[in-house]
């Protein structure tokens, strides 16, 4: 008689709990698959994991740290520096751009000088008793002296302004010597006539006023500069 090859009462494997397995809570299962690795290491298994190194658990060696914080701070430093450079490029060329619009029309305002100058010079070359006698001259004269005052008009909008230095010091920044003469009572350098007025544009020297200054026969003051010294028009 032939016997059954798989009687009911063999012993057969075990086989994994899924549903235990599934109703595992998260802690339960990090502990299990633990003592599954540990099962694995001691037995010398090939395919089990490393143990974790605690210098892989913390950060980076002291030393490295403080190599870390010195390198940020070196950048932190150049990027500082390039800010501040940026920075005052974009104001050197806005102040570029503000000369550039300010004394854009310097050659044309110097030209125009020539013009008033032209006009003052025909205002006193005319005698007093001739407007008098002429009211044709008169009317002749008022016309240029309405056209003069005009054109110093034109000139303040534009910030051109007249250097009038009668009776001051002379200051060879704003002024140019034509001549000396004595002048008893006077300070040495004080001006005296002013022969062409000078002009300035928006605070820089357009062109200087030529002037004759009180000489310095050893009443003190100062000597100013020989005639027709050198002045650096910047406008």
């Amino acid at each position: 008689m032939m016997m059954n090859s798989n009687p009911k009462n063999e012993a057969t494997p075990s086989q994994p709990d899924n549903e235990d397995h599934a109703n595992e809570t998260l802690a339960q299962r990090s502990a299990r698959l633990e003592a599954e690795a540990t099962a694995l290491m001691q037995a010398g298994d090939p395919l089990a994991p490393e143990p974790m190194q605690p210098e892989s658990l913390h950060t980076a060696p002291a030393a490295e740290t403080l190599k870390l914080q010195a390198e940020l701070e070196a950048t932190k430093d150049q990027m500082i520096r390039a800010l501040a450079e940026a920075e005052n490029t974009r104001r050197r060329a806005q102040k570029e751009r503000e000369d550039i619009a300010k004394f854009a029309i310097s050659g044309f305002a110097k030209d125009m000088l020539d013009v008033a100058d032209n006009l003052r010079r025909a205002l006193e070359a005319v005698p007093s008793d001739l407007l008098e006698s002429d009211p044709r001259l008169k009317n002749l004269i008022e016309g240029i002296e309405v056209t003069e005052r005009t054109l110093l008009q034109n000139f303040e909008k534009h910030g051109i302004r007249a250097i009038e230095p009668m009776g001051e010091i002379f200051n060879p920044n704003f002024h140019e010597v034509m001549f000396e003469a004595p002048a008893p009572g006077k300070p040495a350098g004080t001006i005296i006539q002013v022969m062409a007025t000078g002009y300035t544009m928006h605070e820089r020297l357009l062109r200087p006023a030529r002037v004759g200054v009180v000489r310095d026969d050893g009443q003190g003051g100062g000597a100013p500069p020989s005639a027709g010294g050198h002045i650096d028009t910047q406008a």
